[in-house]
């Protein structure tokens, strides 16, 4: 019986920081020509050994070629790494994918409840009276990373299409560098609201009800692409990138992809178009032309 990421331990504590991980492999590993290097943002849900084993082995499986993890603790060092090509492919967000959209392909895209969609989730405690965002005037607001469409961009734009800023609208902002950690940092008080994805809140409020029952979702975006695998439009190794791209394509259809989907409680990976990232580019536009 799988166990639960969440429940095995509290891998990203509110000040924690994600360092380089991988279940088998070193610093040399990474350098090596031969391994494909998979970039893993803090939209990824825990950095359970248990998990991240799994995925490895199965990627290391199912494309013949040694796999080298690679997380860091913001979306900002994975974009980096992944737009100079040092990267094969990365699980980034739809913000620095639609930012850096001439650098980067599409590989694939997550399926969560059987689609490619998730939602951003502005939350409050669940006792305030708060019914709409001009309700957050004056709060403490925990934001994920500067980085992330759900954790940052939407509540970005919300306020610029009322002609605010964060730091006018709010008394004080602050990032916790993971979703979970925003969702601890209103149950705890720390924050009077905060920014989180809603495939991350779900997933906690399943896995661990006792963090998100003293919070409540006050508001809920449109449905926008789920974060994405994204590669450099000039791969470092072709080869590489395509048999990682059908290793994930074809995750839900073995055992092994099958456990470690359900780990993350997901449904698979899809080909999608690059439009299905539309949304979140018009939104990054409006917050560009809003200063």
């Amino acid at each position: 019986m799988l166990s639960d990421p969440f429940d095995r331990r509290s891998v990203l504590a509110l000040a924690g920081t994600l360092v380089l991980v991988s279940t088998t492999g070193t610093q040399a590993k990474i350098r090596s020509d031969s391994a494909i290097r998979f970039g893993l943002t803090p939209v990824f849900l825990t950095s359970d050994l248990e998990l991240l084993g799994r995925l490895e082995a199965y990627l290391q499986r199912a494309t013949g070629s040694p796999v080298a993890l690679v997380t860091r603790r913001t979306y900002q060092e994975i974009t980096a790494l992944l737009v100079a090509g040092e990267l094969d492919a990365a699980w980034i967000c739809g913000f620095p994918f639609v930012a850096h959209r001439d650098a980067l392909q599409l590989v694939a895209v997550p399926l969560w409840r059987g689609r490619p969609l998730y939602q951003a989730y502005l939350i409050v405690a669940s006792d305030r009276a708060a019914s709409s965002l001009a309700d957050l005037r004056g709060d403490v607001h925990a934001f994920s990373d500067p980085d992330s469409n759900s954790g940052f961009l939407q509540t970005r734009a919300a306020l610029a299409e009322a002609g605010e800023r964060p730091d006018g609208f709010f008394s004080r902002t602050l990032f916790t560098y993971g979703h979970r950690n925003v969702i601890r940092a209103v149950s705890s008080g720390l924050a009077a609201s905060g920014s989180v994805d809603g495939y991350v809140y779900e997933v906690v409020s399943e896995l661990e009800p006792r963090l998100t029952e003293g919070t409540r979702i006050l508001r809920a975006s449109e449905w926008l692409g789920f974060p994405p695998i994204a590669a450099p439009r000039q791969p470092p190794d072709p080869g590489r990138l395509a048999a990682l791209t059908s290793a994930l394509l074809a995750m839900a259809d073995e055992p092994e992809g099958r456990a470690v989907l359900g780990m993350l409680r997901l449904d698979g990976f899809a080909s999608e178009p690059p439009s299905l990232f539309d949304a979140i580019a018009a939104k990054a536009a409006l917050v560009a032309a809003a200063g």
